[in-house]
């Protein structure tokens, strides 16, 4: 790893607000390809995933998701279960954060989007309980529409169609549909 991406990783846990989001978004773009590094990070995401901060948790999610491309080894697929957490963390904010990135975990190969894919559909399907459950299906919706847009997988759009068609509210069902436009 290089010495800047270092660096970032520092700044990224910065008091400074303002250096930390820099760090943050340089951090996401230099995620966004693959990377040769991702393991040197990797036990470090993973405990983050469970910091008492709640800005930690949050960005070590989205690093996870997005260096789930750089992952040879495979290691999200065991790991995956952790990162999910998250999408159910206590600030809604940091769950919302981690889900609306957690379609990027898809793009790794087949055996992770099907997981991806499983975990969303199940949510989806038994999220009603849960407090602003109508956010977490549309970015679950807009997950799938993400998926789709790059791997072009006709059963991901079936699917979608599938879980919009099982919403009894209209209001919604329409929203929903309105993602796949």
């Amino acid at each position: 790893m290089n010495s800047d991406i270092l660096k970032e990783f520092e700044r990224s846990k910065s008091k400074d607000k303002q250096e930390g989001y820099e760090a943050y978004q340089n951090i996401l773009a230099a995620t966004d390809s693959k990377v040769d590094w991702a393991y040197e990070v990797w036990d470090q995401l993973l405990e983050d995933l469970t910091h008492k901060d709640n800005h930690q948790r949050s960005r070590a999610s989205q690093y996870l998701a997005n260096l789930s491309k750089s992952d040879p080894e495979k290691r999200i697929l065991n790991d995956f279960p952790m990162l999910w957490e998250v999408t159910k963390d206590e600030k809604f904010v940091t769950a919302r954060h981690c889900l609306q990135s957690i379609w990027k975990v898809g793009i790794a190969g087949e055996e992770q989007k099907n997981m991806v894919m499983n975990y969303m559909v199940e949510r989806f399907q038994h999220c009603q309980a849960e407090k602003n459950y109508t956010l977490i299906r549309s970015d679950i919706i807009q997950n799938m529409r993400n998926l789709y847009d790059i791997l072009d997988d006709e059963n991901i759009k079936t699917m979608a169609e599938q879980l919009i068609e099982t919403v009894e509210d209209i209001k919604y069902k329409k929203k929903y549909k309105n993602i796949w436009k």
